[in-house]
Protein backbone atom coordinates (compact mmCIF):
# COMPACT_ATOMS: atom_id res chain seq x y z
CA UNK A 1 0.00 0.00 0.00
CA UNK A 2 1.61 3.23 -1.13
CA UNK A 3 -0.70 5.56 0.80
CA UNK A 4 -1.02 4.26 4.30
CA UNK A 5 -3.03 5.99 7.02
CA UNK A 6 -1.17 5.99 10.30
CA UNK A 7 -2.72 6.84 13.65
CA UNK A 8 0.60 8.09 15.00
CA UNK A 9 2.67 11.11 14.21
CA UNK A 10 6.22 9.90 13.68
CA UNK A 11 9.18 12.04 14.58
CA UNK A 12 12.46 10.35 15.52
CA UNK A 13 13.73 13.56 17.10
CA UNK A 14 10.79 13.98 19.49
CA UNK A 15 11.92 12.94 23.01
CA UNK A 16 8.27 12.76 24.11
CA UNK A 17 7.88 9.61 21.96
CA UNK A 18 10.61 7.78 23.81
CA UNK A 19 9.89 8.96 27.33
CA UNK A 20 6.11 9.22 27.55
CA UNK A 21 4.82 7.52 24.41
CA UNK A 22 1.44 8.81 23.22
CA UNK A 23 0.31 9.68 26.76
CA UNK A 24 2.86 12.44 27.26
CA UNK A 25 2.37 13.88 23.82
CA UNK A 26 -1.41 13.97 24.09
CA UNK A 27 -1.36 15.27 27.67
CA UNK A 28 1.07 18.13 27.07
CA UNK A 29 -0.48 19.10 23.74
CA UNK A 30 -3.94 19.27 25.29
CA UNK A 31 -2.74 21.46 28.17
CA UNK A 32 -0.79 23.82 25.91
CA UNK A 33 -3.43 23.79 23.16
CA UNK A 34 -6.21 24.75 25.55
CA UNK A 35 -5.01 28.34 25.63
CA UNK A 36 -6.88 30.95 23.61
CA UNK A 37 -4.31 33.09 21.76
CA UNK A 38 -5.27 36.71 22.36
CA UNK A 39 -3.99 40.17 21.52
CA UNK A 40 -4.96 43.07 23.82
CA UNK A 41 -4.33 46.54 22.41
CA UNK A 42 -4.80 49.82 24.27
CA UNK A 43 -5.62 52.77 22.04
CA UNK A 44 -6.28 56.36 23.07
CA UNK A 45 -10.07 55.90 23.11
CA UNK A 46 -10.55 52.14 23.61
CA UNK A 47 -9.20 48.70 24.30
CA UNK A 48 -9.27 46.14 21.51
CA UNK A 49 -9.21 42.42 22.25
CA UNK A 50 -8.67 39.93 19.41
CA UNK A 51 -8.96 36.25 20.33
CA UNK A 52 -8.41 33.19 18.14
CA UNK A 53 -11.36 30.82 18.49
CA UNK A 54 -11.25 28.60 15.39
CA UNK A 55 -14.00 26.02 15.09
CA UNK A 56 -16.31 27.60 17.64
CA UNK A 57 -19.84 28.66 16.78
CA UNK A 58 -20.85 32.22 17.65
CA UNK A 59 -23.65 30.89 19.88
CA UNK A 60 -21.09 28.97 21.98
CA UNK A 61 -18.97 32.05 22.80
CA UNK A 62 -19.94 34.00 25.92
CA UNK A 63 -18.64 37.45 26.89
CA UNK A 64 -19.05 39.25 30.19
CA UNK A 65 -17.69 42.53 31.56
CA UNK A 66 -17.89 42.82 35.34
CA UNK A 67 -15.68 44.53 37.96
CA UNK A 68 -13.40 45.99 35.26
CA UNK A 69 -12.73 42.50 33.87
CA UNK A 70 -13.58 41.14 30.42
CA UNK A 71 -14.25 37.40 30.53
CA UNK A 72 -14.35 35.24 27.40
CA UNK A 73 -15.62 31.68 27.61
CA UNK A 74 -16.11 29.33 24.65
CA UNK A 75 -17.35 25.75 24.54
CA UNK A 76 -17.07 23.28 21.67
CA UNK A 77 -18.90 20.04 22.44
CA UNK A 78 -18.39 17.37 19.79
CA UNK A 79 -20.81 15.05 21.58
CA UNK A 80 -23.65 17.25 20.30
CA UNK A 81 -22.64 16.80 16.65
CA UNK A 82 -24.45 14.28 14.48
CA UNK A 83 -22.65 10.97 14.30
CA UNK A 84 -22.25 8.79 11.24
CA UNK A 85 -23.17 5.27 12.33
CA UNK A 86 -22.27 3.83 8.92
CA UNK A 87 -18.56 4.61 8.89
CA UNK A 88 -15.62 3.42 10.94
CA UNK A 89 -13.41 6.04 12.63
CA UNK A 90 -9.83 5.66 11.41
CA UNK A 91 -8.40 8.67 13.23
CA UNK A 92 -10.00 11.02 15.73
CA UNK A 93 -8.04 14.18 16.55
CA UNK A 94 -10.83 16.69 17.20
CA UNK A 95 -11.98 16.85 20.77
CA UNK A 96 -14.49 18.80 22.80
CA UNK A 97 -12.91 21.89 24.25
CA UNK A 98 -13.66 24.49 26.85
CA UNK A 99 -11.52 27.66 26.92
CA UNK A 100 -11.68 30.75 29.12
CA UNK A 101 -9.66 33.93 29.51
CA UNK A 102 -10.11 37.05 31.62
CA UNK A 103 -8.50 40.48 31.18
CA UNK A 104 -8.47 43.40 33.60
CA UNK A 105 -9.46 46.47 31.54
CA UNK A 106 -10.50 49.35 33.83
CA UNK A 107 -12.64 52.42 33.15
CA UNK A 108 -14.70 51.03 30.26
CA UNK A 109 -18.14 52.22 29.21
CA UNK A 110 -19.79 48.83 29.57
CA UNK A 111 -22.98 49.77 27.71
CA UNK A 112 -20.93 50.63 24.58
CA UNK A 113 -18.86 47.42 24.30
CA UNK A 114 -19.15 45.81 20.88
CA UNK A 115 -18.04 42.42 19.56
CA UNK A 116 -17.83 40.62 16.23
CA UNK A 117 -16.82 37.10 15.23
CA UNK A 118 -15.53 36.30 11.76
CA UNK A 119 -13.17 33.65 10.41
CA UNK A 120 -12.44 32.22 13.85
CA UNK A 121 -11.38 35.60 15.27
CA UNK A 122 -13.37 37.26 18.04
CA UNK A 123 -12.90 41.04 18.08
CA UNK A 124 -14.12 42.97 21.14
CA UNK A 125 -13.94 46.77 21.32
CA UNK A 126 -14.23 48.34 24.77
CA UNK A 127 -14.55 52.16 24.68
CA UNK A 128 -12.84 53.94 27.56
CA UNK A 129 -14.79 56.21 29.86
CA UNK A 130 -13.80 59.82 29.77
CA UNK A 131 -11.87 60.30 32.98
CA UNK A 132 -12.18 63.74 34.44
CA UNK A 133 -9.15 65.03 36.25
CA UNK A 134 -10.04 66.00 39.76
CA UNK A 135 -8.66 69.27 40.93
CA UNK A 136 -7.04 69.42 44.32
CA UNK A 137 -9.58 69.75 47.09
CA UNK A 138 -8.47 71.59 50.19
CA UNK A 139 -9.67 70.02 53.41
CA UNK A 140 -9.98 72.21 56.49
CA UNK A 141 -8.92 70.79 59.81
CA UNK A 142 -11.28 71.52 62.69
Amino acid sequence: MANELRNRDFDVFDPMNDFFGDFGKNFFNSVAGNQMKTDVIENKDNFEVNAELPGFKKADIHLDYDNDTLSIHATHDLRKEDKDTEGKVLRKERTSSNVSRAFYLPDVESDKISASYDGGILKVTLPKQEVTKETAHKIDIN
